[in-house]
């Protein structure tokens, strides 16, 4: 088990190597309280779903031999496409040599990860197994073909999608340390213990209280045999901090985050959805004449044609209108004020380069893309052959993925300055995001 993160790595990280790690994201419950259409867990989020966001943070920070997702009854397609539609997940998933599982859940959470943790065991033929990538199914999960069991296991959430590095890598390393890990807070307010007719029945000390969260850290094989026994007690308990108290040992505790909230209620998803991001949009605008003696740049590409733009600098139309809209949108100014024509130093400016200090500008406060949409208005020569190219050159400029970049192209059909072959245009509109 080695550590994949940047963030401050844990001492003795030795404890880490050579275990196998299973990590089960719990999504098989009801989400009654939402009150939504929508299941919780696959509500839309950061460019997937509150499980999808939930996931990547275990795949960003550590390596994960067995990934293992309970979801409810009949809803494994649901629960498929909530995970597979989040585009930076799947190619975590891919380079990963993770064996990702989808397992049946039952009528309460206990049941549900116990199915989970009989699979992890090859007890129990129950689950879907995939492969790396989980994009075809591989049969299913059993000592038959050679499986292996994980040594520790971690229990998370699927409706906690704000876990953060350090959590993770503080429960993982308590869990190696003490056989059983849980992040929790002191909580905020005065707390008390009360009788059945809803009277004060014991004043408890809130520093020694813990309001215990997930990831939820064990010892595989311990955890395990207190399922077992847990299940033929005709107890129910609320989670698994609980049932590895009573018939394994003590759980240490570690220090979590306030930001690690459980979505339960609408105002849980909207509040810190809200809280999470400003969204601002731009749109910019160029036009420029045809002439000849002149390259035809087009989104730092150069086109072959006996015409190209004229202007002061290269006369890249639709650089400029990307420029003028992330100016729009963030709020900095406008691709004039930032390149005035009348100063010599911008003569024959490439315009990739005066897109790339705009853009660390608007990095710099504090923005990311959500997507820029493109059109030109050109009448020859033909744009599609390049397009993808283009989409390449601008997406690289920005740093972004090249599917939250489109182009499209239009004619005049033959009329006016464009369709004369006189002119071409550019609209461009974006989308910024700022956390």
């Amino acid at each position: 088990m080695m550590i994949m993160t940047t963030e401050p790595t844990t001492k003795n990280s030795n404890l880490f190597c050579g275990e196998k790690l299973a990590v089960i994201v719990t999504a098989a419950g009801s989400s009654s309280r939402m009150k939504s259409s929508i299941k919780k867990e696959y509500l839309p989020l950061e460019g997937g779903t509150v499980l999808s966001t939930a996931v990547k943070a275990f795949l960003k920070t550590i390596d994960v031999d067995f990934l293992v997702i309970t979801h409810p009854a009949g809803q494994i397609e649901d629960a498929k496409n909530a995970l597979f539609c989040d585009v930076e997940l799947n190619k975590l998933l891919m380079t990963s040599p993770v064996k990702l599982m989808f397992v049946e859940g039952s009528d309460t959470r206990q049941k549900s990860i116990f199915n989970a943790m009989c699979v992890l065991a090859g007890e129990n033929i129950y689950g879907n197994a995939l492969p790396a990538g989980g994009f075809s199914t591989d049969g299913e999960c059993s000592p038959s073909r050679g499986y292996e069991r994980p040594d520790y296991v971690l229990i998370h959430d699927g409706a906690r999608p704000f876990i953060d590095s350090q959590t993770i890598l503080n429960t993982l390393e308590a869990t190696i340390k003490y056989k059983a890990a849980v992040p929790a807070l002191t909580p905020t307010d005065t707390q008390k213990m009360v009788d059945q007719e809803g009277f004060i029945q014991e004043h408890l000390e809130r520093s020694r209280m813990a309001a215990v969260q997930t990831p939820q850290g064990f010892d595989f094989e311990k955890l395990l045999d207190a399922h077992n026994k847990a299940a033929l007690d005709e107890k129910e308990y609320t989670d698994d901090t609980e049932i590895y108290g009573k018939y394994a040992g003590k759980v240490k505790i570690v220090q979590s985050s306030s930001e690690n909230i459980k979505i339960t209620y609408p105002k849980d998803y909207k509040n810190k959805e809200s809280a999470m991001q400003e969204i601002r949009v731009g749109s910019g605008y160029d036009l420029h004449r045809l002439v000849e003696g002149r390259k035809l740049v087009i989104g730092g590409i150069t086109l072959p044609f006996d015409k190209g733009e004229e202007g002061h600098s290269d006369g890249d139309a639709l650089l400029h209108a990307v420029t003028d809209s992330l100016l729009g949108a963030s709020g900095l100014g406008d691709i004039g004020s930032y390149f005035p024509p009348e100063e010599a130093k911008w003569k024959d400016a490439d315009s990739k380069e005066l897109l790339r200090k705009v853009w660390q500008d608007v990095k710099n406060a504090g923005w990311s893309i959500g997507n820029i949409d493109c059109v030109i208005k050109l009448e020859k020569p033909k744009f599609l052959p390049y397009r993808k190219d283009v989409i390449a050159s601008i997406a690289g400029i920005l740093e972004c993925q090249e599917e939250k970049v489109f182009v499209k192209a239009k004619t005049g059909e033959k009329l006016g300055d464009v369709g004369e072959e006189r002119a071409i245009e550019a609209w461009v509109n974006c989308l910024l995001i700022r956390k």
